[in-house]
Formats: C-alpha cells, structure tokens, sequence
C-alpha cells in the first residue's frame, strides 16, 4: 500500500509549524484508516478506565486481606498518586524515545504489572509496603499512558476535523463502568482477587497489543532519533519550559474547576445525600448514579455542541450549567431537586478536562509537555480535593463545604477564553 509523505495529514489543512515523523508503517490518509486510528484511541480510553476501576472495585477486598484501617488505606492509595504524578512528568520523554505505539504499549504493560502485582500482594504475600509499590507503579502506567492517549486523541481529532475529546473521554466513563460491574461480579462470585487483577490485566496488555496496530507510528515532537541525542537533561529543560505560558496555566485552571468540579462528586456526592440530605445509603448511590450518567451524556454529546458553537461559550456555559447544578443540590429542600442538581452538576463538569486537553494540545510541537503539564494540575484536584472537602464537612459540614467546588467552576468560567481555538485548526 503506498504511504503518504505526511505522518499525520489531516482531512483539514495542518498548522504550518506542526512536525512528524513518518515510519512505513504510517496508515494512509483515508476516512478508512482515519476512523480506525480514532476507534483505536476510544478502546485505549476504555482500557485505561477499565484498569482502574478495576482496582477501585476489589479495594475493599484488598483491604481486608491486608488488615488496614482507614488510615492505613489512605497510606497505600498514596503510593498510587506519587506513581500517577511521577508517570505523568515522564510520559513526554517516553513518547519521544518510543513514539506512540509503542509508548502505549509499555505504559499498559506497566500499569498490568502493577495491578496484578496488587492482587498477588494482597492474596499472596500479604504485605503492605508491597501493595503501595505495586500501586506506585500501577499509577506510573496510568498517568503516562493519561498523557500519550490524550496527545494521540487530539492529533487524531485534528486530522478528522471533528472534536472528539469529550467522546473520548466518555469511552474512558464507559471503561469505568465496565470496570465496576466485573468487579462486583468477581466480588459476588468469590473469585480470588489475584485472579481477578491477573485476568484483567492479561486482558488490557493483548487489547492494547491488537489496538496499536491502528495508531500512525508517529511522534509530533520530534524524531525519536534525534531526541535521543538531546542530553537529557536538556530534553527535561524543555519538557518544563511549558510551565511559563501564561496562556496554558489558564488551562490548566480551568481544568482545575472543572475536575475539582468531578472529582468532589465522584467522592462525597453519595456521603452529602446521606449526611447532607439525610436519604438512605441506596438513595446515596442513586444520586452518584444520576451525575455519572449525566456526565456521561455530556461527553457523548458536547462534539457537535462544540463544533456548532466553539469552546469559550460552551465551557461558560457548561461552568454555570454546574454552578447552578452544584447550588440547587446543596440548597435542595427536598430529593427531587436534588436530583435535578446531581444531573446538571454532571452535565456542567463533563466538558471541562477533555476541552482543557483539546486546547493544551493545539501546538503539536509541544503537545506532549504541554498535556503532561495541565493533566498535572487535573491531577492535583482529584487529589487534593478529597482530603480538602473532607477537612471541611468536618467542621462545617459536607453541604457547605462544597460551595468551594462553586468558587473553582466560577473561576473556570473567567479563565475560558484561553481556550480559544488557534485559526485554522479544523479549516478546511
């Protein structure tokens, strides 16, 4: 089959400054190999949320097979952020020195190792300080792998010419679910936790294997042969040089509302129904249901809204739409519109990162360190968020201390014109 001179030609004309690097193994630009490449960026999205829910799903398994307490727990998952912070900072040089597909590969076949080197810590060799290595290296796969599938999917949306993030990120929901419900099914069926994480991290390394085959063996920094000759500390000088564009810290704030914005739901809004609004736990999980759901729904549909109406008017409205949401279910004065709260707080917070992503990504020079930098400050707000509302709901109350998620959406709203599209990004 002939290959295109162009690693990456997209369906639209391509930023004059954009660089890559082309193998023999470059797929054709033809809307054939252009759905392939973006339907094998959706099952990596869906791997990535597989492989941490599935973790998620069998912690209370490992816990009791470890005998923590709560505190001690919270001493593990740590060894999972250092990880995720550590992979994150890294990941640009892996794409450079690997390129994509096999960059992909080697952050899934880390993050297998670390999840099923969890189920055989807790089953097998009881040991703590063994669980939070594993972690620690489960979160390295998984926040490098974060950044090099955000950086695939945007190249990918760029040669479409459609947005695509958002739906992205819902196959990363949609892996999630999935996710949960084997691992509540393993849980229900007795099947030993190192089968479980074993299985499935066998499952993730052969999909990503198989899928990858898809993706253009490109890098749009730079040539990895010609990375390799930059010391590297000069490569790891440039990685951080991101960090002084004012322009990209304002993404990077309104990714911080915005995943502040879902973070603080995913943990407290099932504890807030219960302890706020004083349902039941069942109606607690419903509630978390309705802004899953809803967040969900908003990621399938905000493309076309996106393409229809740009990002700077969507992102304020999706800020205010989740202010409203956020206001309406602390203030509710009864379940209903507390419900009606949870659905427009998920549809407000679903747009927030995948755009945010979008817009660090729009030089394809800098992609990599740029999507590496403000996934840092995403990561911040679901890390520091939790420990944050929890310190407050202890003193004022879990309901009141959620109007600081509102302050951040606010912010996020202020900051989205520096989101703004580069002319020309999906001209035809």
């Amino acid at each position: 089959m002939p290959q295109p001179a162009d690693a990456r030609p997209p369906l639209g004309a391509p930023d004059a400054d954009a660089t890559a690097v082309s193998t023999p193994s470059t797929p054709a630009s033809t809307p054939r190999h252009l759905i392939a490449w973006r339907n094998a960026v959706f099952i990596i999205f869906a791997l990535s949320g597989l492989s941490m829910a599935t973790w998620v799903a069998r912690l209370p398994a490992v816990r009791d097979q470890l005998h923590l307490d709560t505190a001690a727990v919270g001493l593990v998952i740590l060894g999972l952020s250092i990880g995720s912070i550590i992979g994150l900072v890294v990941a640009p040089q892996i794409l450079a020195a690997f390129g994509p597909r096999r960059g992909i590969v080697f952050s899934l076949t880390i993050a297998a190792v670390g999840l099923a080197g969890v189920g055989i810590s807790a089953a097998i060799l009881p040991e703590p300080a063994l669980a939070t290595l594993f972690l620690a290296i489960f979160g390295f796969g998984n926040g490098s792998l974060d950044v090099q599938m955000n950086v695939e999917g945007a190249a990918s949306e760029r040669a479409i010419g459609r947005t695509l993030m958002p739906l992205m990120h819902a196959f990363f929901s949609f892996g999630t679910v999935v996710g949960a419900g084997l691992g509540a099914a393993a849980s229900a069926l007795n099947v030993p936790v190192s089968w479980n994480l074993g299985l499935m991290a066998v499952l993730i390394v052969v999909a990503g294997v198989i899928v990858v085959r898809f993706i253009p063996q490109t890098v749009d920094v730079e040539d990895p042969s010609t990375s390799a000759k930059t010391p590297f500390r000069m490569r790891v000088k440039e990685s951080l040089s991101v960090w002084a564009d004012t322009r990209l810290l304002l993404i990077g704030l309104i990714i911080l509302g915005m995943a502040f914005a879902e973070g603080s739901a995913n943990d407290w809004i099932a504890l807030a129904t219960v302890d706020g609004h004083h349902e039941d736990n069942t109606t607690g999980a419903l509630m978390f249901g309705v802004f899953v759901v809803a967040m969900t729904v908003g990621r399938i549909a905000g493309g076309p809204v996106l393409d229809r109406f740009g990002r700077v008017p969507v992102l304020r409205i999706s800020a205010l739409v989740g202010a409203i949401g956020l206001l309406a279910f602390i203030l509710a004065p009864g379940l209903p519109t507390a419900m009606i709260g949870a659905a427009l707080w998920g549809i407000g917070a679903s747009l927030g990162f995948p755009v945010g992503i979008s817009a660090a990504s729009d030089d394809p020079k800098t992609a990599a360190a740029r999507v590496s930098a403000v996934a840092i400050i995403g990561y911040i707000a679901f890390l520091a968020g939790p420990p944050l509302l929890g310190f407050l709901g202890q003193h004022f109350g879990i309901l009141n201390a959620l109007f600081v998620v509102l302050v951040l959406l606010v912010l996020a709203a202020l900051a989205a014109p520096a989101a703004r599209e580069r002319t020309g990004r999906f001209s035809a």
